[in-house]
């Protein structure tokens, strides 16, 4: 159960924050909730870190394809976007709070990556396991 629950969150990881880098690179300022108006210089920049998510997204879908799916490139993605919502937190300490969406984005960027470090190695230890378990033959 864990090694498929694992397989299906490095999907859902990747499909989501390549179509999320795509949205931020076609609209711009205007996929940011609350910086319509934010001007040229925050357009060029979000549409720029929209293709670099859009790359993360496919470094994650990229491990998913990995059979069984690498422990050690699920926890350094992981710990990108757990530093995505520890630099929501400094930004929420220092500027105070953003848009109602931008903090439902932080609780999801604390409470997921605790749950991929878990699961992280499903796949590998399944893979041992069943490795341990066949028969040897003579």
């Amino acid at each position: 159960m864990t090694a498929r629950t694992l397989r299906a969150l490095t999907r859902l990881m990747g499909w989501s924050c390549v179509a999320i880098g795509l949205f931020h690179v076609l609209l711009g300022n205007a996929a940011i909730p609350g910086a319509g108006s934010a001007g040229p210089t925050v357009d060029s920049w979000g549409r720029f870190m929209g293709a670099a998510f859009a790359g993360y997204g496919l470094a994650w879908l990229w491990a998913a394809r990995q059979r069984p799916i690498p422990a050690r490139e699920v926890r350094w993605l992981t710990g990108v976007f757990l530093l995505g919502g520890l630099a929501r937190l400094l930004s929420l300490a220092e500027h105070g709070r953003p848009h109602w969406f931008q903090l439902a984005l932080t609780v999801i960027e604390l409470v997921l990556p605790p749950v991929l470090f878990w699961l992280a190695d499903a796949e590998e230890r399944l893979a041992r396991s069943e490795r341990t378990s066949l028969p040897v033959e003579p």
